[in-house]
């Protein structure tokens, strides 16, 4: 399993508990507003706000903050001004980190993340540095339950996904970056549930790790993503499924 698929799998387990605390509505009102201000309030016309939606519905968001924020960012309501802005580096164990954030104040951002990197090890570098060993593609889960292997591979296949892999109590399915809203929309169309369905970053290659730099990198890791700026972190490590589950029973 890759180091990306372990990744994501966490950052789904941990979104559900934050979500239950409120604490990812932060993140996904920003998304929301900055999508809007970008592409227009018109989530027919709009491919990252239709993302972002299905993101906010699946966290349970009132929609009322969806509403709310969408207006926000189109400039029919009062609100702060969010930029993308998107940080690289090393983390531990020399691992390559990719980090996409939304802020409203790039400096206090960028001090906070670049102490991030120093505390646990890493160095953060410049714009480009790390970012040609990750391939921008669309990633969608279905739970197990509702469908066999077979069957959904089929679907997702026929639709124009890459590939699709069994992980925990999900299908992954991956898809080119300019396929994803047209595979995501097949699925739709024949009520096929998702759990998420997001544009990521996939690594190229990857390193293997195990012992203290590992424990350092999912530290390192989770405070990244627990950062209220950071809304993806992508990373090009991997570490044996039995000592993950050690690192995370900890």
């Amino acid at each position: 399993m890759s180091g990306h698929s372990k990744w994501h799998s966490i950052k789904h387990k941990k979104a559900k508990v934050d979500a239950a605390r409120g604490r990812i509505f932060t993140k996904l009102i920003k998304e929301l507003t900055v999508a809007a201000r970008m592409g227009g309030g018109d989530p027919d016309a709009n491919p990252r706000l239709r993302v972002a939606l299905a993101a906010a519905k699946g966290a349970n968001m009132p929609g009322k903050n969806i509403e709310n924020a969408i207006k926000k960012g189109t400039g029919e309501l009062p609100g702060v001004v969010y930029e993308d802005v998107t940080y690289e580096g090393y983390g531990p164990g020399g691992v390559a980190v990719f980090i996409e954030a939304v802020t409203d104040n790039k400096n206090r951002t960028v001090a906070e993340i670049r102490h991030l990197f120093g505390k646990y090890g890493g160095n953060m570098g410049e714009n480009g540095s790390v970012a040609w060993m990750f391939e921008r593609k669309g990633l969608i889960t279905v739970p197990k339950e509702q469908y066999t292997e077979d069957e959904l591979m089929e679907i997702a296949l026929e639709a124009g996904a890459e590939d699709m892999t069994p992980q925990d109590d999900v299908y992954e399915i991956l898809t080119a970056y300019e396929d994803f809203q047209a595979v995501r929309n097949t699925l739709e169309e024949q009520n096929i549930a998702m759990e998420s369905a997001e544009l990521t970053m996939i690594p190229q290659n990857t390193i293997k790790l195990e012992g203290k730099p590992a424990e350092q990198l999912m530290k390192f890791m989770s405070i990244l993503d627990e950062h209220d700026d950071v809304q993806n972190v992508h990373a090009n490590f991997d570490i044996d499924d039995d000592e993950m589950e050690r690192i995370l029973s900890e």
